[in-house]
């Protein structure tokens, strides 16, 4: 569990992992970055309280860093990644090292079961358990088993990892994707199993929102840069939603002063009909059946769904352009989570 500025959500997030239901032993190793809201404390205290609780300084604070140096310290042949803004099932271990046996598979993941306590945490979580949200990867929602192209967490088998090379240090987001496209190129099956859920706490607030999709979208654009074909078609579409408002408002100047007109403005004006029918999506999906806990929760799942496509659109289009370089997600720094009841 790589840690970063997580004092809310540190203690539940170790608590769901210890109390998992393994027929062996276990062990949870913290990676420590260097918090500045008492996370290094409380992880501390903690590994005092608990024996099974292992800690690793990540002074780099980068997550593939810190999953690496966890991964080198650990034991076991199976390793489950966890994240300290999530919170597991007592059966996830267990039915995962099911499924990775049954399937014979090399990582195994479920479902990202996002969810809040304050209107805009619950506006994010819909978002991120919407197909409009994040794309229809499977883990955001997806029912069916079957191979995947990457894997929410993972549970993952050490002498796999191990042959491929553990996570790619370069790559500070999607370094997941990354990992499980050797997997995959290495002849090894990357599997999803909906019957595995995670809860996961999105960012709390806009603007950690905004620096977090806009460095993932910029990461996004890197991998792009140097795997090509090898993304999804889905990840395309905020930069595609990018550019098509772009293009809309030059034609909208152009038409404004008259430098289109007649026939010319009216056949200009069709870049206008994809912005139309996004609004009107996004007012529908907001507007919709499982719209949370009232108008206030509508209000912001209608700012939510594009401040994260169009902040990830954007990162994308720099990143592809010029790369993501030394880019990294400040929106857990400094941070001050409310301890959780």
């Amino acid at each position: 569990m790589p840690v970063l500025n997580e004092r809310g959500y540190l203690r539940r997030a170790v608590e769901t992992v210890l109390a998992q239901d393994v027929a062996g032993p276990m062990e949870l190793i913290l990676a420590l970055g260097p918090s500045t809201d008492g996370t290094t404390e409380l992880a501390h205290r903690l590994a005092a309280e608990e024996p099974r609780i292992v800690l690793v300084d990540n002074p780099a604070a980068d997550i593939p860093v810190g999953l690496n140096l966890a991964i080198r310290a650990g034991r076991f042949p199976t390793i489950v990644r966890v994240d300290a803004h999530s919170e597991l099932e007592p059966d996830y271990a267990r039915r995962a090292l099911a499924t990775l046996d049954r399937v014979r598979a090399a990582n195994v993941g479920g479902v990202m079961r996002a969810d809040g306590r304050t209107p805009f945490q619950r506006a994010v979580a819909r978002a991120y358990n919407s197909p409009i949200g994040l794309g229809g990867g499977a883990y955001h929602g997806g029912t069916q088993e079957a191979e995947a192209e990457s894997a929410y967490l993972g549970v993952m088998r050490r002498a796999v990892l191990d042959e491929v090379g553990l996570f790619d240090e370069t790559i500070r987001r999607g370094e997941d994707w990354e990992l499980n496209l050797r997997i995959r190129r290495a002849g090894y099956r990357v599997w999803f199993d909906p019957s595995l859920a995670v809860t996961y706490w999105p960012r709390e607030s806009w603007t950690r929102l905004v620096r977090q999709f806009s460095a993932t979208g910029r990461w996004r654009g890197e991998l792009v840069r140097r795997y090509g074909r090898g993304n999804s078609l889905r990840f395309f579409a905020p930069p595609v939603l990018v550019l098509t408002i772009l293009l809309a408002l030059v034609v909208g100047i152009l038409q404004a002063t008259r430098v289109l007109d007649g026939w010319w403005s009216l056949a200009a004006s069709v870049v206008y009909l994809p912005i139309i029918a996004y609004a009107l999506l996004v007012i529908a999906v907001a507007a919709g059946p499982g719209g949370g806990h009232g108008w206030r929760d509508k209000l912001w799942t209608a700012a939510v769904l594009p401040t994260m496509h169009l902040s990830w659109g954007w990162g994308f289009l720099v990143g592809a352009v010029v790369g993501a370089h030394d880019t990294v997600d400040t929106s857990r720094l400094g941070s001050r989570n409310t301890p959780l009841p």
